[in-house]
């Protein structure tokens, strides 16, 4: 894939707005995270918001909801993306994610390749997660256990969420 990059897009809902207390700390660490992505080797791209500090992307209100937010980033491959994801403080955040994101029936994680330069759109991305949701995994769109390189998910990745 060499003229390729791999695009993901992660959607969840918060419990209450951005300013309630109860997401405070995750609210107060968007920056501090997406900053680090930002700088890792391999990062290429992220759908930024505002530029308002302490709110990542939480504009891009999906479905008219403010309380669903969504990161879409672009990475020059399948390891530099588990790298963040899995080798970083970014998974101590992530293991906390039900203390201030609902639990989703529904997949709500999807990657695909792009071409090189490619910056997809939320609209893109959620068409996407559309297609996994309805067709499962393919080349179009796909989890982590799709792709034969990646290989950090399967031990370092965070616990199942529990469904009630």
């Amino acid at each position: 894939m060499k003229d390729m990059h791999l695009a993901e897009l992660n959607v969840g809902r918060l419990l209450t707005a951005t300013d309630d207390p109860r997401v405070k700390e995750f609210m107060d660490n968007l920056d501090r995270i997406n900053g680090l992505g930002k700088r890792m080797p391999g990062f290429v791209w992220m759908m930024e918001g505002s530029g308002e500090p302490g709110t990542g992307n939480t504009e891009a209100a999906i479905g008219g909801d403010p309380q669903y937010v969504s990161n879409l980033t672009v990475w020059e491959s399948v390891e530099t993306l588990e790298k963040f994801v899995w080798g970083t403080i970014h998974k101590q955040f992530y293991e906390k994610r039900e203390e201030w994101f609902e639990v989703l029936g529904a997949m709500h994680f999807v990657m695909w390749w792009v071409p090189r330069g490619h910056q997809p759109t939320l609209e893109e991305a959620l068409a996407r997660l559309e297609h996994m949701r309805t067709h499962g995994d393919s080349d179009y769109a796909f989890g982590w256990s799709h792709l034969k390189q990646a290989q950090m998910w399967q031990s370092h990745g965070c616990t199942q969420a529990k469904v009630a």
